[in-house]
Parts: structure tokens; C-alpha cells; sequence
């Protein structure tokens, strides 16, 4: 019987501890999830309709959806290069701020600021700077490149989404750099001054391998922020010019919600979540094998 209590009380501090955080996955991540895969097997012509049951169908028309797949690789190529100038930046800034100068904390503390500025808030303040700030700039010293209407091209378009969210995210990443800068022993960088090792010499075979776990958070988090960005895509550009720069992820909405086709914008989210699931577990997986101890 005393056996039974304290099996009875476990489960009771289990509930306690794990319930409200399990109902509120359930309610904002896992019922949602669910009844998503159960719109893709559906359609609906417009939304008021009810449902009618349509197998694969909306998958079938999301995969010859030609737009998709110009957004999805557009997206790649968007996370391509955001992923490696935010991590090169964060590595760079959290370097600086650990390197003993005297205004670090006050460093640290304007390279983090930008992550606390929402994307919408985010893109219309830069979308001042590119439309009106830097030709105005560019106009008084005489710097043609500057002058150019950087939304209204679709290259400059692309690498504006690019600067600004290299500038939002890369003092979040410098957070994480400088925990991984901080843990590495005093004693391994003290015996490759006294081999005489270089600076650049100790960077390369001594920071940065034992910073592979640090590296691993940051790029999966730099993968994940760069496939869903939204927010910033709408503010910034809306797409524009002409659809240039219109993210997957903005297609996906715009799908579901602008041309009221739930069905086939949901299959569209989902075959977007594989592919992000898929190439995040082979990141973290193969980076992980690359960590070496201390």
C-alpha cells in the first residue's frame, strides 16, 4: 500500500510539473500539426465551403507549383547567405568583446540591441534607410551604387533582406560565441603561446575546433531563422520588385491566405517543414561528429 502512494504521489508531481507545459504543447504545436496534415488531404473551394476529401491531391498540384520551388530557391540561396555572414559576424563581434578591451560590456550590449527590435518594426526602419537615407547619401557625396533605389532592384533587393538580417541576428549569435569563447581551458591557450603559436595559428587550431558545439547552435539557429523568415520579407520588400524577392515562406501564406487555397498552402508548409527538418538534422548531425574535447 505504501508502494502504491508513492507511485500515486510521483504521478501526482509529474502531472503537476509536466501537465500544464504538455496541454499547452498540445494546444499550440501538436493538435495544430494534426489538424494541418488533415487540411492537406482536403479541399476547399472557397472558404466557407465545407471540406471535400481529396487524398493526395493538393500535394500532387503543391509540387507543380513552379513558384514554389523559384521561392524555395530563392530561400536556399537567402540561407546560404545569411547563414554564413551572421555566424562570421557573430564569431567576429563575440572575438572582439572577449579580446580585454575596456568598453567590451558596452559593445556587447549595442551588437546584442538589434535582436530586440521586432522583424516588422525591423524592416520598415531599414526600408527608410534603403529607400530615402542612403540615395539621399549617396546623391550629396557622389556615390552612384548608393543612389540606385535598393528595393526597387531585384538583386539589391535580395542582399538588403540579407544586410538586415545579418545586422538583427548576428549580436544574438555573439551571445552564444562569447559562452564559447569563455569555456575554452586558460591552460590550451597559455601551452600554444609558450610553442609559440600565433595568434591566427591558435584561432584556427585551437579556438575555433573546441568552438564546433558553439558553431552547431548557432547554425542551426541561423538555418531555422533564415527558412521562416517572414515578417521581414513582408515589411521590407512584400515580396517585391515584381515577386523577386518573394520567400517561401511568404508564398506559403500568400497561398493559403491571399488566394484562399488552405489545402494546398498547408501541403505546401508541410513539405517546407521536411525539407527544414531534413537538412537541420543533417547539420547538427554531422557537425557533431566534428567536436573534439578539451
Amino acid at each position: 500500500m505504501t508502494h502504491r502512494k508513492k507511485n500515486l504521489a510521483n504521478w501526482g508531481t509529474s502531472f503537476l510539473f509536466l501537465g500544464p507545459t504538455t496541454l499547452f504543447f498540445a494546444i499550440t504545436v501538436a493538435i495544430p500539426f494534426i489538424y494541418g496534415i488533415y487540411l492537406t488531404l482536403n479541399r476547399m473551394d472557397t472558404p466557407v465551403d465545407p471540406m471535400v476529401f481529396s487524398g493526395l491531391e493538393n500535394y500532387i498540384n503543391a509540387f507543380k507549383d513552379t513558384k514554389f520551388w523559384e521561392s524555395m530557391w530563392l530561400t536556399m540561396k537567402f540561407v546560404v547567405a545569411t547563414v554564413v555572414f551572421v555566424n562570421l559576424v557573430g564569431f567576429g563581434l563575440a572575438y572582439l568583446v572577449t579580446s580585454g578591451l575596456r568598453i567590451q560590456n558596452s559593445l556587447r550590449t549595442a551588437y546584442f540591441t538589434p535582436n530586440l527590435i521586432g522583424g516588422l518594426v525591423l524592416g520598415y526602419i531599414w526600408q527608410f534607410i534603403f529607400v530615402q537615407s542612403l540615395p539621399a547619401f549617396g546623391q550629396r557625396f557622389g556615390i552612384e551604387f548608393l543612389e540606385l533605389g535598393w528595393l526597387g532592384d531585384p538583386t539589391m533587393a535580395f542582399w538588403s533582406m540579407v544586410i538586415v538580417m545579418v545586422w538583427q541576428t548576428s549580436g544574438y549569435m555573439m551571445i552564444i560565441f562569447i559562452a564559447g569563447l569563455i569555456s575554452i581551458p586558460k591552460e590550451l591557450i597559455e601551452a600554444s603561446k609558450i610553442d609559440g603559436a600565433s595568434a591566427f595559428k591558435r584561432l584556427m587550431n585551437v579556438t575555433i575546433p573546441l568552438m564546433v558545439p558553439s558553431f552547431v547552435v548557432t547554425v542551426f539557429l541561423s538555418l531555422k531563422n533564415a527558412f521562416m523568415v517572414y515578417d521581414l520579407n513582408y515589411s521590407l520588400t512584400k515580396g517585391g520588385p515584381f515577386g523577386s524577392t518573394e520567400m517561401v515562406s511568404m508564398h506559403v501564406v500568400n497561398k493559403a491566405f491571399v488566394e484562399a487555397n488552405y489545402g494546398m498552402g498547408q501541403a505546401q508548409g508541410i513539405i517546407l517543414f521536411v525539407i527544414v527538418a531534413v537538412i537541420t538534422g543533417i547539420q547538427v548531425y554531422s557537425s557533431k561528429k566534428m567536436e573534439v574535447e578539451a
